[in-house]
């Protein structure tokens, strides 16, 4: 069995990100189905399928979940071979994801990338 993907949260700072604001304003069930999406995407990585990913533009990729009649969609980038950054989300309101949500995707993966060396992020998670 291949190792799993490293699944991080992209954080401005040392608080809680975003995404674990997001998850953590959803009720149990929807939570339990964020993780078990995420989970899937730890084991597959660039291999998750259509209707759970997709790839985007210029290497930004979404999860698709839909939660309580909401498209959710969870934007991420691969990193050094073993890592997924999940960098924003928002709830898909029309046919086609947002260019400013594809841009604040851009924008923290090119601030992570300049912040973090490979190196730097193995050491950070071990």
């Amino acid at each position: 069995m291949a190792n799993k993907w490293n699944i991080l949260y992209y954080s401005e700072d040392e608080k809680l990100s975003d995404i674990e604001k997001f998850i953590d304003s959803k009720d149990e069930r929807n939570q339990a189905k964020i993780f078990a999406w995420l989970e899937k995407l730890a084991e597959l990585g660039p291999n998750l399928p259509r209707p759970y990913a997709d790839i985007l533009v210029d290497g930004i990729h979404e999860l698709r979940i839909k939660l309580s009649g909401s498209q959710v969609r969870i934007l991420y980038f691969f990193c050094y071979k073993d890592y997924i950054i999940l960098t924003n989300q928002f709830v898909k309101n029309s046919d086609k994801v947002p260019k400013s949500e594809i841009n604040k995707s851009k924008e923290r993966r090119d601030k992570f990338l300049k912040k973090y060396n490979e190196i730097d992020l193995k050491r950070l998670i071990k």
